[in-house]
């Protein structure tokens, strides 16, 4: 076995390693985004902008990543967001993901387009679990999944709001990716290319449940042969503010929606109920001309004026880059794609090694900037008009 800490230093160590492992039309599915993947490449030029100024001469010799978040401590200001392909890229890559998360102190979220049920996910990974809620066009139905979330017993329902319409992804395309998997000529052939995923992935799904990875949270698909399954997940594009109001009185834990990009969105939220927000924008797979999340993150904190706790993604691959969501008034940063290659790499130790790199960095970025502990890294940490712009650093709304 490879040793993670020599082969793997960054994040994009990890990248490599599942490129590797992977074959193209699965690594290019999790990897790439959109259209002319302008956003995806935006979340990254958007972070790399903003430049941390330090202070000197503190006393930074016990450093403390650890925050609050939605009332429970937890050691990191980080949560593993949900990743629909975990199953795909290693077997039951759920519950790593679950396993990695729940050693680091943070929470994971569970996608809805999952691959191990949500209960075995619940029990095997163990610590803080947030569940993910997709709504089809068969909007009772789909009701469901929520119902079993609630008696599952997850601490958090996670309502994605930005992904109402399908991608526009060439790549898949070109490459003949669809989910559930569906057999072609090329992507055998691309298979047959990786036999360490092939063997040890969907390998074992066939040894171990006599067939290949199912989407097994979502009530519509019950009894659907696994060639027909894709026709049946169409997206809802009816949902309203009304649907958020019944999900509140539906769910009696922990309400987040993720896919906030607007200020009176978060407002609307916080009128509805919700306990928290994620401003995100897929990752840059949703919309490729949307803005990145972090130059609309101050606005949208401005709006939510502590009603809400308010969480970022979308493009975070560094410690330092934590900190500066978290300097422009993020409570948290969810990370997806990170730990995404990790499970890829090398499973829940890939998963794991990805937030030991995380962690240090974080660790090492605060020790850099003067900072001990998380609440000194404020708005001051960041070099004004290297954010986003005056707009962003006073608040004002896009």
């Amino acid at each position: 076995m490879t040793d993670l800490s020599l082969a793997a230093l960054d994040i994009e160590d990890l990248r490599q390693m599942a490129r590797r492992r992977l074959p193209k039309s699965l690594f290019d599915f999790i990897d790439r985004g959109s259209e002319d993947e302008v956003a995806l490449r935006h979340n990254r030029a958007a972070i790399e902008r903003i430049k941390l100024r330090g202070r000197v001469l503190n006393d930074v010799s016990r450093r403390d990543p650890a925050i609050t978040l939605l009332g429970a401590p937890q050691k990191l200001p980080l949560l593993i967001g949900p990743t629909g392909p975990a199953g795909y890229v290693w077997y039951r890559g759920e519950i790593a993901l679950a396993r990695a998360a729940a050693k680091a102190g943070i929470p994971f979220t569970l996608a809805s387009t999952s691959n191990t049920a949500m209960e075995t996910v619940l029990e095997e990974g163990g610590g803080r679990q947030w569940y993910q809620f997709y709504v089809w066009r068969d909007l009772e139905m789909s009701m469901k999944s929520a119902l079993r979330a609630r008696e599952a017993g997850f601490e958090g329902l996670v309502l994605t709001v930005d992904s109402i319409v399908n991608y526009s992804r060439k790549w898949d395309v070109r490459n003949g990716a669809t989910f559930p998997v569906r057999f072609t000529p090329r992507n055998v052939w691309d298979a047959l290319w990786h036999p360490r995923w092939l063997l040890g992935t969907m390998g074992r799904y066939v040894r171990a449940e006599r067939g290949l990875p199912r989407y097994v949270n979502i009530p519509a698909l019950d009894g659907v042969p696994l060639a027909d399954a894709r026709r049946h997940l169409i997206k809802n594009d009816t949902m309203t503010w009304d649907f958020l109001r019944r999900l509140r009185d539906l769910w009696p834990r922990k309400l987040i929606i993720k896919g906030i990009l607007h200020p009176a969105d978060a407002v609307m939220a916080a009128d509805c109920g919700v306990d928290a927000v994620i401003v995100s924008n897929h990752g840059g797979i949703a919309n490729d001309a949307a803005p990145a999340p972090i130059e609309v993150l101050p606005a949208v904190v401005a709006a939510a004026a502590k009603r809400l706790t308010v969480i970022v993604d979308s493009g975070f691959r560094r410690g330092g880059d934590v900190l500066k969501g978290l300097a422009l008034g993020a409570d948290a940063v969810m990370i997806g794609r990170a730990t995404l290659f990790g499970a890829a790499a090398a499973g829940e130790a890939g998963a794991t090694r990805a937030l030991e790199i995380l962690d240090a960095e974080i660790r090492r970025t605060m020790g850099a900037i003067g900072c001990a502990d998380i609440a000194s890294v404020t708005r001051d940490c960041v070099l004004p008009h290297s954010d986003t712009g005056p707009a962003s650093l006073s608040g004002d709304a896009i």
